[in-house]
């Protein structure tokens, strides 16, 4: 331990040290300095200011008991203080700390600090089973190299089918075969890296589970991760894993892509097959991928999809064969229902499109009452995922969380009638949607805005849960590939947030689509220039 800290810092330290033990945020805010100023980083990334720190604090919950073993001091200048500890846990593991204090107004205060955690062999929040590989594929091949986190719906031989629920995992029997779209990316090269958690039964977009915990989000520490591929998702973005094999039946690929900056690609309905996955609602479930970027999803569509990988020679935005129409659509509904700033950053991003060479042509169009998607969708969504679950939840009354179960209660109260009258005012949503994209490429925002934090109250979340289905209802009702791309930067109460752009073409142009929006993102990061 070093000897020459000054009494005052020490004090201070010891303080805090205290503070941290007994998880008393009121201590902990008043030794970190007020201001925009202020820095606290981990593996989960950087967080900037007093305030998105304390928001942090409040959902991280107290650090296991520790004593500190050591510590370094070094003066940087007059009244400001370099102190590196190492923290030795009970439970087994070091830790580092590195803080920065100033001496502010007479009183020592950190203004910069870094949290080397101990190592962990498994976050159980992410992964329910895990391995180096979990699972080996071909040893060559397009997808040699990639490693998969498979959301826990989908068969994998000699393993059981969890659903983000524990007594689910235990009355579940263990599959004799792999999933479809498992055996094709094992067939590719890829490797499975493990079974990655979901929101209960996929019945979520917020990425909470009542009974392992809320992943982090690789993005935007402290914020929610987004659902139901949460773990997948969180996955990816923190690279444990290349790609994460997920599921969309209003947003699940969508909505964690936009949260947590990924590439997120929902493909056409029924084009990629569902033999080994769990089902919630057969209507809208799809199957698709998350990666960290463009070219990765590009490989795995190209093999996944049977694409024969040849490119057009012609523009940015050619109108070859392969290519899709270069006319973009914007749904005044759905970008009037994103945030503010959301649709501040969105109505830039147009414009900087607009500015590009061989740009695409941007016309407003309607996609009719989202209200009207959104009530149909539910309908037949709850009704079919009662019927896929209904004798296993009268059965385990008490299994599920609270959200899960509500949700479930809804669904069984639909009747015969009203998913009759549902799926008959699906029919001209659909049309509609197709009709749009026939020959054009719908733009939106993916979701209303950044992720909410993982203190927000249940109405806070749910709020954000109706909202971001109104946006993402369309394109499943439509049965239509739509992809999120990482584009927009907006700010939040933890600091600068992710948040995608969605496009949706026509059915069965899932593969063109995946290059159309390479392009465009490739053809922005080029024109720097443009405001």
């Amino acid at each position: 331990m070093s000897r020459d800290i000054p009494d005052a810092l020490f004090t201070a330290f010891d303080r805090y040290e205290r503070a941290i033990l007994d998880n008393d945020l009121a201590v902990l805010d008043e030794l970190f300095a007020p201001g925009p100023g202020t820095l606290r980083g981990d593996a989960a990334g950087l967080l900037v200011g007093h305030d998105a720190i304390s928001a942090f604090r409040g959902v991280r919950g107290g650090v296991p008991p520790r004593e500190i073993e050591r510590i370094e001091y070094r003066e940087l200048a007059p009244d400001v203080a370099l102190l590196v500890s190492i923290s030795r846990y009970r439970g087994g593991g070091t830790g580092l700390q590195t803080q920065i204090w100033e001496r502010l107004d007479g009183r020592w205060l950190i203004t910069a600090a870094h949290v080397t955690a101990r190592a962990q062999a498994l976050d159980r929040s992410v992964w329910r089973s895990v391995g180096d590989p979990l699972l080996q594929g071909a040893w060559e091949g397009p997808l040699d190299g990639l490693t998969v986190a498979v959301k826990d719906l989908f068969a994998i031989k000699g393993y059981r089918i969890g659903a983000g629920n524990p007594t689910f995992l235990e009355t579940a029997r263990p599959e004799t075969a792999n999933a479809a779209a498992v055996s094709e990316l094992l067939r590719g090269g890829a490797s499975l890296r493990g079974i990655a958690r979901t929101d209960e039964f996929a019945y979520s977009i917020a990425g909470d589970n009542a009974h392992y915990g809320t992943p982090p989000n690789g993005a935007l520490a402290g914020a929610l991760p987004g659902g139901s591929s949460s773990g997948p998702a969180t996955a990816v973005a923190t690279g444990q894993a290349s790609v994460g094999l997920a599921t969309d039946t209003a947003g699940s690929i969508r909505v964690p892509a936009s949260y947590q900056g990924l590439w997120g690609l929902r493909t056409t309905h029924g084009l990629v097959p569902r033999q080994g996955l769990l089902p919630l609602a057969q209507s809208f479930d799809t199957i698709g991928w998350l990666t960290r970027d463009g070219d990765t999803l590009q490989r795995v569509v190209d093999w996944s999809l049977s694409y024969d990988g040849s490119t057009s020679t012609e523009s940015v935005f050619g109108e070859s064969g392969a290519d899709l129409p270069a006319r973009l659509l914007v749904p005044d509904e759905i970008v009037e229902a994103a945030e503010p700033e959301t649709r501040a950053a969105f109505e830039a991003l147009l414009a900087r499109i607009a500015g590009l060479d061989d740009a695409p042509s941007l016309r407003r169009v309607s996609v009719g009452s989202l209200d009207d998607y959104l009530a149909a969708f539910r309908t037949v969504q709850g009704a079919e995922a009662w019927r896929n679950n209904a004798e296993w939840v009268r059965a385990h009354p008490t299994a599920l969380g609270a959200a899960v179960a509500e949700r479930f209660r809804i669904a069984a109260s639909v009747t015969r009638d009203d998913e009759t009258a549902a799926r008959a005012a699906l029919e001209p949503l659909r049309d509609h949607v197709q009709s749009l994209v026939r020959d054009a490429v719908l733009v939106l925002p993916t979701v209303p805005g950044p992720a909410p934090m993982r203190t927000s109250d249940g109405d806070r979340v749910d709020a954000v849960r109706q909202a971001t289905l109104r946006m993402t209802a369309p394109a499943a009702v439509g049965g239509a590939p739509a992809i999120s791309v990482p584009l927009l930067t907006v700010p939040s109460q933890l600091g600068p947030a992710p948040v995608g752009v969605c496009f949706v073409s026509r059915p069965g142009t899932d593969v063109a689509l995946v290059r159309f929006a390479r392009r465009l993102a490739a053809g922005l990061a080029l024109r720097k220039d443009l405001p």
